[in-house]
């Protein structure tokens, strides 16, 4: 067979076989993946029907509120976030504190400035993530999640996570304390997280509708926000359902 129709015959079956394994994600994902994902949500599992909206300040003041969910391992969350350039808060300590105190006075780098604890299911974050602004530990967005007792077939948690951007330092309007206050625009932080999640691994992103009820209010600090009052749900490596 000449060369040219033998290289003609090759690029044929490699366009047949990239035909073919596309056909096969689409029937994977339309077909398997996305029904057992709505049949997750749409039979309000209790993880998500009795889950507060908000979380809450260690005083028990409404704090910030819950706006993205993830399916996975903590593992899986954690390499997702580091891939996307988000970095582990340090936990809260004398040294620590009077560094970001330091660093933000000085304007001076502090990739992992510590996070003020919140709290849900009456226990503060379990894991807390940030992305700074410039360099600046006083702007930053950030992220906290609270694993849930609900496990799927698969073994992997369900996640619950509030995530908001620190716009400056300052004193709460409600404590006096001192604090980061947030931006009101919650729901772009809370997509740009979602997207983020997306880009690290094969996922799925589905969306709760009506999960919050409360579109305009105030954090545990006093700072408004608005949202759409939808949770994004990220979903890694198409875990089974929830039992």
């Amino acid at each position: 067979m000449p060369p040219a129709a033998s290289a003609r015959r090759w690029r044929r079956h490699w366009v047949l076989f990239g035909i073919l394994v596309g056909l096969s994600g689409y029937y994977a994902s339309a077909y398997w993946v996305a029904p057992q994902v709505w049949r997750f949500i749409e039979r309000h599992h209790p993880a998500l029907q009795q889950l507060a909206q908000r979380t809450v300040t260690r005083e028990g003041i409404p704090g910030d509120p819950l706006n993205i969910g993830f399916i996975g391992s903590q593992a899986q969350l954690t390499q997702m976030l580091i891939s996307a350039g988000w970095q582990p808060a340090d936990p809260i300590t004398l040294v620590s504190s009077l560094r970001i105190a330091g660093d933000s006075v000085a304007h001076r780098r502090y990739d992992n400035a510590p996070v003020s604890s919140l709290y849900l299911w009456g226990r503060k974050q379990d894991l807390a993530f940030e992305e700074l602004i410039g360099g600046d530990p006083r702007r930053r967005h950030h992220v906290r999640f609270w694993q849930s007792t609900e496990r799927d077939a698969l073994d992997h948690p369900l996640w619950i996570g509030a995530v908001t951007l620190d716009t400056r330092a300052g004193v709460s309007h409600r404590t006096g304390q001192i604090t980061h206050h947030i931006g009101p625009d919650i729901d772009q932080e809370r997509d740009r997280l979602a997207h983020d999640l997306l880009s690290g691994q094969a996922t799925q992103l589905q969306w709760l509708d009506h999960f919050q009820t409360d579109l305009h209010s105030r954090n545990g600090c006093g700072d408004p926000y608005l949202t759409d009052g939808r949770l994004a749900l990220v979903i890694s490596a198409a875990p089974a359902l929830i039992q």
